[in-house]
């Protein structure tokens, strides 16, 4: 069973950069919405898989559900090299398969965007058990019956969110933003490891000492790897 993290932000305070630190040659990249990559050079860091050797590459553009389960799967078993993978702008694949069932009507479209969303995040549970699995979503603000505000990975409806509550399909959510140092007014990239009462936070007893560390992929994989042994 490979480990899973969840990583939730807002566009641009930093989740994608956060993969930056992680060695490419082990590093496998699944481009959901099929953006360039947000550092300096990666293009020739990663290179482009292609249907003909799926194998033969560490970057993927594929987008549907099935896709990437399909991709996650060949990692798995074909591509013993890779022990991390991205999967960026997660929520893209729910929202492409929502707009491709835009003109069907009724609510079974809802049950099916929501089994493919948990079929995806199970999916590290099948695989090798020297893989980490990252998967990078957007986040919502969302306000209960008493008024209560906070923030959750994002979805594509209220059914979803009835039938699936995302973050508890994982062990390890981090929360990704952007504050700015009260002495220096610089501006610091963070995750958050730890629930605020706001948001959806969650890691094992004792992995992250603070509450708050650098966005950095690399110093998460380092954590998990020295917690378990």
């Amino acid at each position: 069973m490979a480990n899973s993290v969840l990583v939730i932000a807002e566009s641009g305070a930093g989740k994608s950069t956060a993969g930056r630190s992680l060695d490419p040659k082990e590093t496998f990249w699944i481009n959901v919405a099929n953006k360039p990559l947000p550092f300096r050079g990666w293009k020739s860091m990663y290179t482009p898989v292609t249907n003909e050797d799926p194998t033969g590459g560490n970057l993927s553009k594929v987008s549907s559900p099935a896709g990437i389960i399909m991709m996650l799967d060949i990692i798995s078993k074909k591509m013993p090299h890779i022990k991390n993978v991205i999967v960026d702008d997660w929520q893209y694949a729910s929202a492409f398969e929502f707009f491709d069932k835009a003109q069907e009507t009724g609510y079974n479209k809802f049950n099916i965007i929501g089994q493919n969303i948990a079929a995806m995040a199970r999916k590290p549970i099948d695989m090798r058990d020297d893989l980490i699995v990252f998967f990078l979503t957007h986040s919502e603000e969302t306000i209960d019956i008493n008024g209560k505000r906070s923030i959750k990975a994002k979805t594509v409806g209220k059914m979803v969110d009835n039938a699936l509550t995302l973050e508890g399909l994982f062990s390890i959510v981090l929360y990704g933003k952007v504050k700015q140092d009260e002495k220096t007014k610089e501006l610091k990239y963070v995750f958050e490891t730890k629930n605020d009462g706001k948001n959806t936070c969650k890691s094992p007893d004792g992995m992250f000492s603070e509450k708050d560390i650098p966005n950095d992929l690399q110093l998460v994989r380092e954590a998990i790897i020295k917690y378990e042994q």
